[in-house]
């Protein structure tokens, strides 16, 4: 999932009903001033995410220990959500922070002790599947109401889905639009027209599939396919106000600066599993750098000791006296995450192998590294796939790890191979402070391997937007992806498959190799668990080989909050701290 933030008999590896892998490592792992205490990518514990059953489908959501009702609690990061209709919702920073409004048929059900399970949200289970998973059926939980208590209905449901195809829906995930049976060809409800593969009788809906999907239950749960109302779905500008089944409905919205929630009175505690709904209101605050916001933790006055961040994390510049401070380090939740940050190469730009090696070899991982605050929050990437995520391959093809400082000469003598020395590089990085420093070090380590750089600064809000437009300018530019749910598919099919290029498409390095492709298709076909898994690797290596991309890093999340906050736990499912079982201390 991009940004990250956050995809078995599935062709990924995992068969539906057994438990899947994702990261995870206690707080308590977190270390204080020394980074042999850092929690890392080899000692990490896998916390498994299961499928439930109806009883777990069923609400409440479980109790968090100490928690009352009541109280306004803050929120204080860096940037606005990029969108609000779920159609259009691709971050799992905007995923993580919606769920508050948006309820879809499935979701995650997280305990006290953050263990998480797939439940049916606004179904009644999770799911039953059929012709080994090309066919999946939900039935609607009864009498679950929208905020002006009209009753979701089931045709809620298939205008949700059938909207997805709507030309105005560009940049959303778009695993439905390729796996429905006809939808090549549908152009979405708008004229009156119903997708055949999408069936409903009486309360439960069928999603008829072109081939087997074991994980179709794990993809409902990424907020992108959220219900929408039929009745109020204003089509494109449903973006700006979206209607909410939730704990809480929008009361207002000043962009870059504030989204408020306030209590939706229709919301029913005992249909819902996935939302405690304790506050009574949210504001979520945005324009805070980490710095800002780390300091104001810290400080802990005032509106701040009822805030948590969802984005922001403990500031590199102040890592080690949090860390190092056992009072401080009790309100910071530490977690290893599954998303690789890297810098896709754009292929139709930079079209020569051994240039793009040569970016590959010249990489500062270290100063990088030391830059974000060392061990305790950064472990350098060598692979597209997360080591904690199935599909890993363990390679450095590059010499990170033998040479983490970068190979300056390497890079010289292939670029002199190439007959391409001095090549210009235009690099585009996310408009922060912290970004500007990245960008100082990338571009010297660069220019001593004999390339000539030009950074961009672009805003963070319109970031992802622009980096997935075609002709974009930029030939390498930061991005991050993190898998959808825990399969080697939904790190690479998505973002390396040559199909997936388009406008709006997170296959941010253009990357058409018929090589790839053919692998990508064989990956997801292959039934056998392990033979999957190793095909996927493969696919990584496939790609380094040709030097799509520099995987830049590994995250160790470092989520602070102020000291009247309780409940802060993990969600291994949408991987970020869960914000629908937070509360405000008395």
């Amino acid at each position: 999932m991009s940004f990250s933030r956050r995809n078995f008999l599935i062709a990924t590896g995992v068969a539906a009903g057994s438990t899947m892998a994702l990261s995870a490592c206690s707080s308590g792992n977190a270390g204080g001033n020394s980074a042999s205490k850092a929690p890392s990518m080899d000692k990490a514990e896998a916390a498994t995410i299961t499928v439930g059953t109806k009883a777990d489908s069923q609400g409440p959501a479980p109790e968090m220990p100490g928690a009352k009702k009541g109280g306004t609690l803050y929120t204080l990061d860096q940037i606005d959500f990029d969108h609000l209709d779920p159609a259009q919702i691709y971050s799992s920073y905007t995923g993580a922070g919606s769920v508050l409004f948006l309820r879809g048929l499935t979701g995650y059900r997280v305990d006290a002790k953050g263990n998480t399970t797939l439940v049916g949200d606004l179904a009644t289970d999770p799911g039953t599947m059929k012709d080994g998973g090309k066919t999946w059926s939900f039935t609607l939980k009864d009498g679950v109401k929208w905020e002006d208590g009209a009753v979701v209905t089931i045709e809620d449901v298939r205008h949700t889905f059938e909207r997805l195809f709507a030309d105005f829906v560009t940049e959303g995930p778009r695993y439905p639009q390729n796996w429905l049976e006809g939808g090549d060809k549908y152009k979405g409800p708008y004229e009156g027209k119903h997708l055949k593969s999408i069936e409903v009788s009486g309360n439960t809906i069928t999603f008829r599939l072109k081939e087997a999907h074991g994980d179709f239950n794990f993809m409902l749960a990424m907020r992108g396919f959220s219900i929408v109302p039929k009745k109020h779905d204003t089509k494109k500008k449903y973006d700006k106000r979206p209607y909410s089944c939730g704990p809480y409905k929008i009361e207002s919205r000043d962009i870059d600066k504030s989204l408020v929630l306030v209590r939706n009175e229709h919301w029913e505690a005992d249909k819902d599993p996935v939302r405690n709904g304790y506050p009574d209101k949210v504001v979520m605050q945005f324009g805070f750098q980490s710095l800002a916001s780390t300091d104001r933790y810290i400080a802990d006055r005032g509106n701040d000791r009822f805030a948590v961040s969802l984005l922001n994390e403990v500031a590199s510049e102040r890592i080690q006296k949090v860390m190092g401070d056992a009072t401080l380090k009790k309100r910071v939740l530490t977690q290893v995450d599954t998303t690789c940050y890297y810098f896709p190469i754009n292929m139709t730009r930079v079209k020569d192998q051994k240039v793009r090696q040569a970016i590959n070899w010249a990489w500062p991982a270290q100063q990088l590294k030391q830059q974000r605050g060392g061990s305790l929050v950064t472990e350098t990437a060598t692979t597209i796939i997360s080591p904690l995520t199935p599909g890993h391959a363990e390679f450095d093809l590059y010499g990170k790890k033998t040479k983490p400082m970068g190979d300056p000469e390497k890079a010289k003598a292939l670029l002199k191979e190439a007959g391409k020395e001095g090549q210009k590089l235009v690099i585009a990085f996310q408009q922060s402070d912290k970004a500007v420093k990245e960008a100082v070090t990338i571009k010297n380590a660069l220019e001593k391997a004999g390339f000539s750089v030009v950074t961009k600064q672009v805003d963070k809000t319109s970031f992802y937007s622009e980096i997935s437009q075609l002709d974009n300018g930029f030939d390498l530019f930061a991005a991050g992806w993190g898998p959808d749910w825990p399969a080697g598919y939904t790190v690479i099919q998505p973002c390396w498959d040559g199909s997936q290029i388009a406008d709006g498409g997170v296959n941010w390095a253009q990357l058409d190799n018929t090589g790839v492709n053919k692998a990508i298709a064989a990956a997801t076909a292959e039934t056998d668990p392990e033979k999957a898994n190793k095909a996927w690797g493969a696919i990584d290596r496939q790609i380094m080989e040709l030097a799509a991309c520099v995987p830049d890093y590994h995250p160790i999340r470092n989520y602070f909050h102020g000291s009247k906050v309780g409940g802060v736990v993990y969600n291994a499912g949408d991987t970020c701290v869960a914000i629908g079982k937070v509360f405000v201390k008395a």
